[in-house]
C-alpha cells in the first residue's frame, strides 16, 4: 500500500474547556496562545494507492505545517505498512531536525491508523493484543484547596475509580498532608500514585519518598528532571517504593534502555505521543518486559487506549480529571468511556478521527 499523499491543514482551535493549572512553576492548560486568539491545531492526511486514508491531529498547527512541507512529504512513494522502515527513516530526519517528541510519531501513527484499516482490526490486536478492558485511574490537575481534592475524589470514587494519582503543588510538606489525606479519603484497598511533575532536588525527592512509602503508594513518579540519571539511581536505591520515570526524555528506546542500564527507575514510561507513536512506544513496553519491568502507559487517546491493550506489562489507562462536570460526564463520553472504573480499547479499525474533508477543505487556514 504506497503512500500517495501527505497533507496538513491548520485549523483554528479552541482553548480548554475547563482552565486548569499544574504544580507552582509549571505552565497551565493550553499552549500559551493569548485567550484572546485562537490556538492552531494540525490535521495530517495521508492518503494511498488503495483509497485507504488515514488521519491523526495534534496542537501547534503552524510547527506541524512545517515539517510536512519540509520532511514528511518524503514520505509520499513509501509503502504505508513497513511501520518499521517509516519509523527509522524518521529517525534519521531526527537525527538534523531534533523534531518536537510530539511531533516524531506523527507519520507513525499515520501509518498504524492505515495498517489497522487495511487489516480491519484493532490497532491492538496488531500490535500483539493483551486485553481490551483496561482500568483506569484518575489524574487529578492541581487543584487550589485541599477541599477541592477530597471533593473531587470522592466523586470519582463514586464514579467506581480504584486507583488515583496526585498532581499537587510542589511544597513537599504540602504535598505529604495531600498523600496522608488521599489516603484516609479512599481507604486501604485504592492504588495510589504521586506525580512529582519533575519539581525537587534529589534531597527533597528522598524525605518526600518517604511519605509515599508510609501512605503505601504504588508508583512514585518523576519527581526530578529527566537529566540526571545518577541522582534518580541514588534514589531507585534508597527507596522501596518503585520510581517510575522517563515520561519526558528523548531517544525512545535507547534511552530507556540506558535508564535500566543504570538501574535509574524501577518502571518505565512509554506513550504515543513522546516515544515516536505506537512503534517506539512498543519497542519500549518490550525492551522493559525483557527486564522484568512495568511500561505504564502515559497520557489518553485512543492511540494510548490500544497501546495499553495491547500490552502484558502495563496496569492502567490514565484519565485525566478537571471538575465536577467533567468527572460526572466520563461514562456518557462517546470516545473511551470510564465505566464503573474501566476503558474498554475500541473494536473498530483505525485510531479513531473521523474528518469530513469536503468541509475541512473550505475551512482550513492553510493546506500544505
Amino acid at each position: 500500500m504506497r503512500i500517495t499523499d501527505i497533507r496538513c491543514y491548520v485549523v483554528e482551535g479552541e482553548h480548554p474547556p475547563v482552565p486548569f493549572r499544574w504544580r507552582k512553576g509549571l505552565p497551565g492548560s493550553g499552549d500559551g496562545t493569548p485567550i484572546d486568539q485562537r490556538p492552531k491545531l494540525a490535521i495530517l492526511r495521508v492518503d494511498t494507492d488503495e483509497g485507504i486514508t488515514g488521519a491523526t491531529t495534534i496542537a501547534d498547527g503552524e510547527a506541524v505545517a512545517s515539517l510536512t512541507r519540509r520532511r514528511l512529504k518524503s514520505f509520499i512513494g513509501d509503502d504505508a505498512l513497513l511501520t518499521e522502515r517509516m519509523w527509522t527513516k524518521m529517525w534519521e530526519i531526527d537525527r538534523i531536525e531534533e523534531t518536537n517528541m510530539a511531533h516524531f510519531g506523527l507519520i507513525d501513527l499515520l501509518a498504524w491508523d492505515l495498517k489497522s484499516k487495511k487489516a480491519g482490526l484493532p490497532a491492538y490486536k496488531l500490535m500483539g493484543g493483551n486485553g481490551p478492558k483496561i482500568p483506569a485511574y484518575a489524574s487529578t490537575v492541581t487543584w487550589n484547596e485541599m477541599g477541592e481534592y477530597e471533593r473531587h475524589i470522592k466523586e470519582c470514587v463514586d464514579e467506581g475509580f480504584v486507583a488515583f494519582k496526585l498532581h499537587a503543588w510542589g511544597d513537599w510538606k504540602e504535598d505529604a498532608k495531600l498523600c496522608r489525606n488521599l489516603r484516609k479519603w479512599t481507604g486501604d484497598d485504592a492504588t495510589l500514585m504521586f506525580d512529582g511533575s519533575a519539581g525537587w532536588d534529589l534531597t527533597t525527592a528522598l524525605k518526600f519518598g518517604r511519605v509515599l512509602e508510609e501512605c503505601d503508594f504504588y508508583w512514585y513518579e518523576e519527581p526530578m528532571r529527566e537529566f540526571d540519571l545518577t541522582s534518580y539511581r541514588k534514589l531507585a536505591d534508597s527507596l522501596d517504593i518503585p520510581v517510575l520515570a522517563a515520561e519526558t526524555s528523548d531517544g525512545a528506546h535507547w534511552n530507556a534502555a540506558t535508564w535500566i542500564d543504570m538501574a535509574a527507575l524501577d518502571m518505565v514510561r512509554t506513550s504515543s505521543f513522546y516515544k515516536g507513536g505506537l512503534t517506539g512506544a512498543l519497542k519500549i513496553a518490550h525492551l522493559a518486559e525483557a527486564h522484568g519491568m512495568k511500561a505504564e502507559v502515559h497520557g489518553m487517546g485512543v492511540a494510548n487506549a490500544h497501546l495499553a491493550a495491547a500490552i502484558p506489562n502495563n496496569d492502567f489507562y490514565e484519565q485525566l480529571v478537571f471538575s465536577t462536570e467533567h468527572i460526572k460526564r466520563l461514562r456518557k463520553l462517546n470516545e473511551l468511556p470510564i465505566i464503573d472504573g474501566f476503558i474498554t480499547a475500541p473494536e473498530t479499525p483505525g485510531l479513531g478521527l473521523d474528518i469530513d474533508w469536503v468541509a475541512l477543505e473550505k475551512t482550513a487556514l492553510a493546506v500544505i
